[in-house]
């Protein structure tokens, strides 16, 4: 297990750019994460407006969860394996509604997809 020196926003935001790499990662993550943010808030609103949101909620969450392990898997840095079912929570919950609204709102994304995209892409000239 590998112990934390930072609280975890700070800790998550520095790896944050080592793992988020990847052209297609960075693709996974600019459409799962707004997914699992409606996914919780449907599960949220669930109880104040109808049970039948939850399941919906859940599954959206899930399944951007799922879109997001795909892509990790195509980076060259591994995510930092979880220490256990809180952190698992956390560090989910923090990615999704902290760290990476962060990373695209201070450029981190638009960074990444340039670092990511083809060494030297053709001029155009105007003729």
């Amino acid at each position: 297990m590998m112990e934390r020196s930072e609280k975890l926003l700070p800790w998550q935001w520095n790896l944050y750019p080592d793992n988020h790499a990847a052209r297609r990662n960075l693709l996974l993550h600019g459409v799962s994460v707004p997914v699992f943010q409606l996914g919780t808030l449907c599960l949220v609103a669930a109880p104040f407006t109808s049970v039948a949101w939850a399941l919906p909620g859940v599954v959206a969450m899930v399944g951007a969860m799922a879109a997001q392990g795909r892509g990790h898997r195509m980076e060259s840095v591994a995510p930092v394996p979880f220490r256990g079912p809180w952190d698992v929570l956390a560090r989910i919950f923090a990615e999704q509604w902290v760290t990476f609204p962060r990373f695209v709102l201070s450029g981190g994304f638009a960074r990444a997809w340039r670092a990511s995209g083809p060494a030297s892409a053709p001029q155009t000239s105007a003729s």
